[in-house]
Formats: C-alpha cells, sequence, structure tokens
C-alpha cells in the first residue's frame, strides 16, 4: 500500500511537471506575455498638461501602460509613426486596424509580423475591442527592446542607471496631449545568495520526515509541516493575487477573473497546501501522502514558477521585491520541505515491518 502511494507521488509530480511545460505560454499570465520580473524600472510622471478624469499608470513590472479616460471625450494614443493607433472613448476602447503600432504592441518584444493592411498612412480603420474608458498596451517607447544593456550598465552594472526619459504622445480633440515618464536600469540581486536560504531553509523541514513517526516527535514534526503547508498555501494564494493587482485588476471581480483565466495553477495548489497542511494537523490517515503530494504541487506551480524574481531586481507585485522573494522562499521551502518530509515518513512507514497476526 505503501509504495503504491509513493508510486502515486512520483507520477503526480511527473504529470505535474508535464502540465506545467505545456501551460507555460506567455499568455497564461496577466495580459499577453507579462514578465516574472525585470531589471528595468518603468515608471510614468503622468499626462502633461493635467487633463482632469484622465489617468495613466504602469502595470505589468512596466511591461504594459494602463491609460483610463473619464473625460467623456474621446482621446487617441499616437503610434510609432504618428498614426491613430487607440481611441478611448465612453462607448469603449478602439484600436486602429491599419496602424502598425496594433500589430507590433501585442508582444512586449514587438516582434509581430506586419499585415498587409498596416499602413500608417491610410485612413484609420477602427475596431472595438473592450467596454469600459480603460486600456492597457505594451509601448516601445517605455521598454528597453535590445537583448544587450545598456553601454552604461555593462560598464558599471552594479550601479543604478537612467536609460532614458520617454514620451507618448495623445490628442484630445485638437489639443496634443503627452504621456511622460522614465526608464531605468536597477542592479538585480544576488540569485546565489536566495536560492542558499531557500535550499537551507527546504532541508531543514524535509528533516522532519527522519522523526520516527510513531514518537512523539514524529507527531509533532508533522504537526510543523502541516503548520508550515497552511503557511505556505496562504503565501500561494497571496502572491498571484498581487500580481493580478500589479496587472491592473480592479475589485473582487477583477482579481478572481484574473485568478481563474491566468493563475490558477498557483491558486489551486495554494488552497490544495492549505487543506493538506489541516489534514495532517488532524493526524489523518494518509496524511504523510496528502503533504507529500500537495508540497510537490507548491513546490512545482507556486514556487519554481516564480522563482525567476531570485534574479531580478522588479518584480511583478505591488509591493517590494524583497518581500516577492521572502513569499517565493517561503513558498519552496515549505513546499519541497513538505514533499521531503512526506516521503522520508512514508519510506520509513514502508520498512516497518507489519504485525503478525495471530
Amino acid at each position: 500500500m505503501i509504495r503504491t502511494l509513493l508510486a502515486r507521488v512520483g507520477l503526480v509530480a511527473t504529470a505535474a511537471g508535464v502540465a506545467t511545460l505545456l501551460t507555460a505560454t506567455p499568455a497564461a499570465a496577466h495580459g499577453a506575455d507579462a514578465p516574472d520580473g525585470t531589471d528595468y524600472r518603468t515608471r510614468t510622471t503622468g499626462v502633461t498638461p493635467q487633463r482632469p478624469g484622465l489617468e495613466v499608470r504602469v502595470v505589468e513590472a512596466g511591461a504594459r501602460l494602463e491609460l483610463t479616460n473619464d473625460t467623456g471625450r474621446a482621446v487617441e494614443v499616437v503610434g510609432y509613426s504618428g498614426e491613430p493607433y487607440l481611441r478611448i472613448t465612453p462607448d469603449g476602447v478602439f484600436e486602429n486596424s491599419r496602424s502598425p503600432a496594433t500589430y507590433l504592441n501585442r508582444t512586449i518584444a514587438g516582434d509581430t509580423a506586419l499585415p498587409a493592411e498596416a499602413d500608417p498612412a491610410a485612413p484609420p480603420t477602427w475596431r472595438r475591442v473592450a467596454d469600459g474608458t480603460t486600456v492597457r498596451w505594451h509601448d516601445q517607447r517605455a521598454l528597453w527592446q535590445e537583448s544587450a544593456p545598456p553601454a552604461a550598465v555593462r560598464a558599471a552594472p552594479d550601479r543604478e542607471h537612467r536609460v532614458r526619459d520617454w514620451t507618448i504622445p495623445l490628442r484630445d480633440g485638437a489639443d496634443q496631449v503627452t504621456i511622460g515618464g522614465t526608464l531605468d536600469w536597477v542592479p538585480p540581486p544576488d540569485a546565489y545568495t536566495w536560492w542558499a536560504v531557500t535550499i537551507v531553509g527546504l532541508l531543514a523541514v524535509g528533516a522532519l520526515g527522519l522523526l520516527t513517526a510513531a514518537s512523539p516527535a514524529g507527531a509533532r514534526a508533522l504537526s510543523a509541516v502541516g503548520t508550515l503547508l497552511v503557511v505556505g498555501g496562504v503565501v500561494a494564494v497571496a502572491y498571484p493575487v498581487g500580481r493580478e493587482l500589479d496587472a491592473g485588476a480592479q475589485g473582487v471581480g477583477g482579481v478572481t477573473l484574473g485568478l481563474l483565466s491566468g493563475q490558477i495553477w498557483s491558486l489551486l495548489t495554494g488552497l490544495g497546501a492549505i487543506a493538506a497542511g489541516c489534514y495532517a494537523l488532524a493526524r489523518r490517515p494518509a496524511a504523510d501522502f496528502a503533504v507529500a503530494l500537495a508540497g510537490a504541487c507548491l513546490a512545482l506551480f507556486a514556487g519554481a514558477a516564480n522563482a525567476a524574481v531570485f534574479a531580478r531586481s522588479i518584480a511583478p507585485v505591488p509591493w517590494s521585491p524583497e518581500i516577492a522573494r521572502v513569499m517565493v522562499a517561503l513558498v519552496l521551502i515549505t513546499g519541497t520541505g513538505a514533499t521531503a518530509a512526506g516521503v522520508l515518513r512514508l519510506h520509513a512507514a514502508a520498512k516497518t515491518p507489519t504485525p503478525a497476526r495471530t
């Protein structure tokens, strides 16, 4: 029986890995290709001249700009060749299918092939893309698109650098308006330190599985692992909520929709870890198996999937990148450690001889 459970842990972990590879496409999170982290900090200084009801902010760790037009008038975002690109009106958001920016801005890399109809000199052809008065889009003017960092960064990568000040023109009727902002390079953290701390932590948690399950110490160890799984599960749920907030989701409905459409794996594994932790705290049968399985899924889907923040200075959450790294490290420690502890306890149980029947 125990060997069967161990085999199932391996099968589920393998299936989880395959599912991650099959579903890890850019569209799986937030917008088209929201980054898991970056070393370029994009900020906006606002709209000039100021327009009451016209608000702009940076979302998705700087990958997109969000413009909200509550002026009651139509406002246009101007494309790269001076053509009308986006039109935000009280009746909805429209994009110009003749604007090259419509296609170039579909990915953060700006590598979409232009169709024959893309012609900045042609009269605009407007196509509704959203209801409401808010639009989000990639804009190459606010991003660093080169594969190599700027020369100043290569010369002194351990210092913060201003890459450029950027502007994006708007049209408010006959008036010219400008979105302004800055793009900075921020030195990344030492990823080795974060991984070293994480590995030490997960080994410490995993070592709890060495305590004899039938002993009082073993019972306390199972409770400790269960408590850690609950904490890790809560953090695993909180992190994708932060990603959705950073992506511009508003209200409970907006966040929930974003979680269900783009962060479902992290959400489910977080909730599963909480359930498995409670199961272990209740000392229920097969708690070791539940701990091992939930821990593996937690580490894979909520930990490893977000581990890029260990090596990036800007995290895709609305709090500091240091807190984001601590959260991801905690998820990896609790998830991987719980898996190791659960497997060790299952292995010990498999080796324990069954008392002979009389």
